[in-house]
């Protein structure tokens, strides 16, 4: 499993902007997938991830895509289908990945919960969590929810066609 790079300037450091470690706290992401009445409906790959509020990526929550081979191919040939999570680093990932690939999923409401253990790292700070969806023969939409890590929260946003109801909530 290749990490996303954490890089933290001294000037960050300096400024105070990163101050504190949010290891107690708890990060729970939940997804809407809606039915999407089609002929030939495939499931969405989905990618969840953590960045900063300049955009950049910080750390790949969950991927979710056809983890078995069939007549069309291999899943991952199509992981770069998801091109905003795969230029911001899928592309650099080695699949599966220990802890945060998994099988697509059902229409319904997804949940995704990281302990805070995992993301030990990640200073204090404000974040954005992006969901993004592409289905084969479908469409392609993301999300992105801003969040603080350091501090109890919720924030929500919601999709128009591939994404429902995106929530995200820190406890502490």
């Amino acid at each position: 499993m290749k990490l996303l790079p954490l890089a933290l300037t001294t000037a960050t450091l300096a400024t105070g902007l990163v101050a504190t470690s949010a290891s107690a706290a708890d990060l729970s992401v939940s997804v809407e997938l809606p039915r999407i009445n089609s002929a030939s409906y495939h499931r969405p790959y989905v990618a969840i991830w953590i960045e900063r509020q300049d955009q950049t990526a910080v750390r790949t929550l969950a991927v979710w895509y056809q983890q078995t081979r069939n007549n069309e191919g291999d899943g991952k040939d199509w992981l770069k289908d998801i091109r905003t999570w795969w230029r911001k680093g899928g592309r650099a990932m080695t699949m599966p990945a220990d802890g945060i690939s998994g099988a697509t999923r059902a229409p319904g409401r997804q949940t995704v919960t990281m302990p805070g253990a995992r993301l030990s790292g990640l200073p204090a700070g404000q974040y954005n969590i992006v969901v993004e969806a592409a289905r084969e023969l479908g469409g392609r939409e993301s999300v992105r929810v801003p969040f603080r890590w350091g501090a109890a929260n919720t924030g929500s946003a919601r999709g128009a066609t591939e994404l429902g109801a995106v929530s995200v909530t820190v406890t502490r």
